[in-house]
């Protein structure tokens, strides 16, 4: 009876074995297989990524021995490239599977700059950085949204007196244009027109695009975006749906105060814009010469925007809802950078004028073509209030709130 026990115990240990031997053979042979696979899945110049890569090249050479040139490459300093990186690592960063490697953060983040700095297109980033091309055109919108949620809070219109005065008085002190709280104004982004789309996206310049319309600071900041609309919607149109609309309405501006836009806007209390037709007097051609002066600082806030972020420059082909990723993270990077970098706008970047207050025009001006205007829209009545408020600025500007060149500059 013993020797059946032991017997029965010697055949259950030999057993246990075996099962783990054969446990262990089929586990490598299934890690074998999977390397295997993933061999094939990955192409080999593509598995070189962290070797050969322009992340672990170029750039890291551009970063340790020429910092300038990185900064053109990346459209900021090494420093500022660390801190957005570390501000949106955790939330673009994806885990290893046994198919591929996950995409590095740090390399997503270098993806994207350099594709908003240079609007080079997929094909060539796929080489560059040694990533394949569906894999790019999943990081970029990505990392947009994780750029613009991580410096959105930068795009703001002001919520304190203070912040307003700030505000007020830049625009007093660089443009003499007093109770003025920002410059507003609106820009076609060209696109690739989407699939089935009609003349939905089609605007006045025969292009498609969709419409950015922004409210600038003293500082060439954007306080406001309203990103997305068709490109066939005029400045007026897309400004009466926005949400600044509304609250404008509802007195959002400090007691007096008023923004200026151009002739595609409506004449409102708090919204001044030039005066129509050619046979003007001379009063009201020095209130649309001192008016223009003052809208110089939204013209100038897109060009920069242009000039750092050559994504612009040409038809974005990518999806809308891409697009609206692009011009949000592209305009919440041009607020901090204006805020983190002393290099980023300078003082020969934008325009500024002589003691004579002739214009000497911004470099940006050279470097690029415009970002087209949105049309004027028909033109509709106007309160009797909004009119007088127009004209109380155009008495203003031949008596006390007058400069010397003014009238030089209108003839």
């Amino acid at each position: 009876m013993n020797s059946r026990k032991q017997l029965k115990r010697r055949f259950n240990y030999l057993l246990k074995n075996l099962s783990i031997l054969l446990l262990n053979e089929l586990i490598e042979m299934v890690e074998n297989e999977i390397t295997k696979n993933k061999r094939q899945w990955v192409r080999k110049w593509i598995d070189d990524r962290n070797e050969t890569g322009g992340s672990a090249l170029l750039l890291k050479q551009l970063r340790f021995e020429d910092p300038a040139e990185y900064k053109l490459a990346m459209r900021m300093s090494p420093q500022n490239f660390d801190e957005l990186l570390s501000m949106i690592s955790s939330s673009i960063q994806r885990h290893d599977t046994f198919m591929r490697d996950a995409i590095p953060a740090k390399i997503k983040l270098e993806i994207t700059l350099t594709f908003l700095a240079s609007g080079m297109n997929y094909r060539f980033l796929s080489h560059f950085y040694r990533v394949s091309k569906p894999a790019i055109s999943q990081v970029i919108p990505e990392v947009c949204w994780a750029i613009y949620t991580a410096l959105k809070t930068h795009i703001k219109i002001p919520e304190r007196e203070e912040e307003w005065k700030i505000i007020e008085d830049g625009f007093n002190t660089k443009w003499n244009f007093p109770s003025c709280h920002g410059a507003i104004d609106g820009k076609h982004i060209i696109i690739k027109a989407p699939p089935n789309s009609g003349s939905e996206f089609y605007n006045y310049k025969k292009t498609n695009s969709t419409v950015l319309l922004a409210l600038v600071d003293h500082d060439y900041c954007f306080s406001y975006i309203d990103v997305g609309a068709n490109g066939n919607a005029s400045d007026g149109g897309v400004f009466k749906n926005s949400s600044l609309y509304r609250r404008l309405e509802d007195g959002l501006l400090p007691t007096k105060g008023v923004i200026v836009g151009d002739a595609a806007f409506p004449l409102k209390n708090y919204l001044l814009k030039p005066y129509p037709g050619t046979q003007l007097s001379t009063a009201e051609k020095v209130f649309n010469y001192r008016l223009s002066r003052a809208r110089r600082i939204s013209e100038n806030a897109f060009g920069i925007l242009v000039s750092r972020f050559r994504v612009f420059e040409k038809a974005i082909p990518t999806h809308v809802d891409t697009v609206d990723a692009i011009v949000c993270a592209a305009c919440a990077l041009h607020n901090w950078l204006r805020k983190r970098s002393s290099s980023y706008i300078t003082s020969t970047c934008v325009d500024r004028e002589d003691n004579d207050g002739q214009i000497i025009e911004g470099t940006w001006r050279s470097e690029i073509n415009p970002l087209p205007s949105i049309s004027e829209q028909q033109r509709g009545n106007h309160s009797m209030t909004a009119k007088e408020k127009r004209d109380l600025y155009r008495n203003f500007f031949m008596t006390a709130g007058s400069v010397p060149w003014q009238l030089d500059r209108i003839h």
